[in-house]
């Protein structure tokens, strides 16, 4: 699992959030629920790559901390093994992956070239 974030034009942070094939245990699904979609265990569903993984790209506000967790097939909760940190969940004895959105440092999203059109 892995996070990778990237500061974009209008100031957000996108932040891509993959699931190693290793850490899919052979699920068909992968959903993500967190503070940013008032956790919501099917909003955000994973895209599976060929090589067995899945993500996900999200637009987060910046400088926030977000609480989310991976739902597997519709019934196993998961954890980010690479999250920026945990924070103990206020429902459960488990713990919820955070991801936090500060700003320093983040790399600016390469803007997309687009090919102009010659007037013949």
């Amino acid at each position: 699992m892995a996070l990778s974030k990237v500061l974009t034009a209008d100031g957000k942070v996108e932040v891509t959030f993959t699931v190693s094939a290793e850490a899919a245990q052979g699920a068909k699904t992968i959903n993500i629920a967190g503070d940013f979609n008032s956790w919501s265990s099917t909003d955000n569903s994973l895209k599976q790559a060929k090589d067995g993984s899945f993500s996900i790209k999200l637009e987060l506000e910046p400088n926030r901390e977000y609480q989310f967790r991976y739902l597997l097939d519709g019934i196993k909760w998961e954890n980010d093994w690479k999250a920026d940190k945990y924070i103990p969940a206020p429902y459960s004895n488990a713990d919820n992956s955070v991801v936090v959105t500060n700003t320093d440092g983040l790399k600016k999203k390469a803007a997309r070239k687009t090919a102009a059109k010659k007037a013949e």
